[in-house]
């Protein structure tokens, strides 16, 4: 079963912008913005994400302090840093909403190709984790790649799949500040963005599945909230 674009990858967030736009970049003629969005948890916490707006659905409304509810696709791109090539993620931005009283601020839905093997582990407190980096089509046989983190049972389903197994997934989008060591022994904080799953499932290409149908973008459970 083909799955186009639209269905791969479906994001819906709504939060607070947290600081000015600044240019990103221009691909054929239009510019892309960038900026951070400040998006509350169930638990008090809040994930604070990148967004990338075209300039042709910027309006003087997106500033600091305003709200930004809207549909668009988590997507990555490498970006090259003393030189080394980097994954980076951000929110792609392709529809502006009003704001949805009631609906979950933060929610994906993917279908994508488990492109690394999984990686299983217990914390100190014998929760039980699983890294996972998924390949998502995109139009112009382009691929993002998004790293997610599963808990509990999914996380026992998930480290007994293999590279190149076909996955579908709903959860939220989370920040996670970690500590990176450098070459001359100091610590920076850095920022890690990755899918917090709630609801998992694992499919032939040819099963008859509907993403649409199992993972509803708007309702889907808000996840496990952690600190971890």
């Amino acid at each position: 079963m083909n799955y186009n674009t639209e269905k791969n990858n479906k994001v819906y967030l709504c939060g607070e912008i947290a600081a000015e736009a600044k240019f990103s970049h221009e691909v054929y003629g239009e510019g892309f913005y960038e900026f951070p969005v400040k998006v509350m948890r169930l638990s008090g916490q809040a994930d604070i994400l990148p967004v990338t707006v075209s300039e042709r659905i910027m309006t003087p409304d997106l500033k600091p302090g305003g709200e930004i509810c809207a549909l668009g696709q988590f997507r990555s791109y490498n970006k090259l840093e003393n030189g080394k090539s980097r994954l980076m993620l951000t929110v792609f931005i392709r529809e502006l909403l009003d704001s949805q009283p009631g609906k979950n601020p933060n929610s994906i839905v993917l279908s994508g190709y488990i492109c690394k093997p999984p990686v299983y582990r217990t914390t100190p407190f014998n929760r039980e984790i699983a890294d996972l980096l998924i390949a998502v089509n995109r139009s112009y046989n382009k691929s993002d790649y998004i790293p997610a983190i599963a808990w509990g049972r999914n996380a026992r389903f998930v480290r007994n799949l293999s590279v190149g197994d076909k996955v579908a997934l709903s959860g939220r989008i989370q920040s996670r500040e970690y500590q990176k060591k450098q070459p001359d022994e100091t610590f920076v904080t850095m920022t890690a963005y990755e899918v917090s799953i709630s609801k998992l499932a694992a499919f032939d290409d040819d099963a008859e599945f509907d993403i649409d149908e199992e993972f509803d973008l708007y309702s889907a459970p808000r996840t496990f909230e952690t600190n971890e």
